[in-house]
């Protein structure tokens, strides 16, 4: 292969890779149009890279007319990259159970809800328990909230709005991106009974080495909340540091 062939096709794989770094931020979907001005190609450009991509499942089109999103396969392959984040984070979540006495999650946003990974349960008798492989939705829950605070504001807006009307919910949207507002300069988000009655939690969101939106998040009985917040607060604190700091 000569020297030019291979120089195109390094461009060509990272044009694709731009493509679906776009993609990615924006989970509702993009029109063609929008993608190629996003990563500055012309749209033919786009259009050629996205039809090779579609072939592989890698993106899709979006069945309510949305424009391109990230496709199936990327979730495989995703999947096959989640045991490294999991034994990653094992540690990490053994010794917030540790500090709080609490049950510890661990999550991934995956496209309109956050998919639970791991969890390490707590101490006390009463408890909270996700199985793994649950899906929870975003704007109800810390960990959902925490990422929603991550993404640009109008590609949360389209998210919550979606997840709002399929589930016939009326809030004041102001006031909600006011919340994530809050949740992003103090990096915790908090669910006060608002997913589940009886379960409040907090949690902080962070980015993977591949761009995925993760999310640790302790969920706790609502009657032992205010007990314990602050310790709680702490050493989410202390564990969103170390972890940002690894993958950074």
């Amino acid at each position: 292969m000569s020297e030019k062939a291979d120089k195109g096709g390094i461009q060509v794989i990272s044009r694709a890779a731009s493509i679906l770094r776009v993609l990615k931020e924006n989970q509702s979907g993009m029109s063609l149009g929008k993608i190629a001005e996003r990563v500055d190609l012309p749209r033919s450009t786009v259009q050629r890279i996205t039809s090779a991509l579609a072939e592989e499942k890698l993106v899709i089109a979006d069945a309510n007319g949305g424009g391109l999103r990230l496709g199936p396969e990327l979730s495989a392959l995703a999947g096959a990259a989640q045991y490294s984040i999991v034994e990653h984070c094992r540690l990490l979540l053994t010794e917030l159970t540790q500090k709080t006495g609490e049950t510890t999650d661990l999550a991934v946003m995956r496209g309109i809800g956050m998919v639970f990974l791991d969890q390490v349960p707590g101490v006390y008798r009463l408890t909270t328990v996700s199985q793994v492989g649950e899906v929870f939705p975003l704007t109800t829950t810390a960990n959902g909230k925490a990422c929603l605070a991550l993404l640009d504001e109008g590609d949360a807006t389209k998210l919550i709005k979606n997840e709002w009307e399929r589930n016939g919910i009326q809030r004041n949207l102001d006031e909600f991106l006011s919340e994530l507002d809050t949740a992003r300069e103090q990096g915790l988000a908090y669910d006060l009974d608002e997913h589940s009655a009886g379960v409040s939690a907090i949690g902080f969101s962070f980015v993977d080495w591949v761009g995925d939106l993760h999310a640790i998040s302790i969920p706790v009985p609502t009657t032992r909340f205010a007990r314990q917040r602050a310790t709680i607060e702490q050493a989410l604190i202390e564990t969103s540091t170390n972890i940002h700091q690894t993958f950074q």
